[in-house]
């Protein structure tokens, strides 16, 4: 699609709720062309490369890994109740805040310095869950 029609689609999909400016969007395809995630062609339009569909693979996978991690979050959150819902609410601030960096760090990364930053995430995940269940067998 070209930059333009990738703005359309998005309007579409999102039902009309959401229509990204030019500003948005031909920054960040110049940047994903910049990064060899996708190439133009000779009529304007932007394609995915190889390289740019396992990253986005990549990003699948780790979304779902920290939608699972969110979830299991919010019913602790539901279940301790007062007390617990803030100290959730601090820990996916801290998530969020862990997987923006991750988002723009990852993927200047070798494989094996990724594969220690998510060991590191997975960790810290972990510990806090880990503390939540503490807290909610103190309450």
């Amino acid at each position: 699609m070209t930059g333009k029609e990738i703005i359309e689609e998005a309007e579409k999909r999102s039902g009309g709720i959401w229509k990204p400016s030019p500003g948005l969007v031909y920054p960040l395809l110049g940047r994903l062309l910049s990064e060899g995630l996708i190439t133009e062609t000779e009529e304007g339009k932007f394609k995915i490369t190889k390289e740019g569909e396992e990253s986005l693979n990549q990003r699948v996978k780790l979304q779902e890994q920290m939608e699972k991690q969110m979830e299991v979050l919010r019913r602790l959150g539901f279940q301790v109740l007062s007390i617990g819902k803030l100290m959730v609410e601090e820990t996916l601030d801290k998530i969020t805040w862990l997987a923006s960096i991750l988002h723009t760090d990852l993927k200047k990364t070798s494989k094996d310095t990724r594969k220690k930053i998510l060991t590191k995430y997975r960790a810290f995940l972990e510990g806090e869950l880990e503390r939540l269940r503490k807290e909610e067998k103190q309450t």
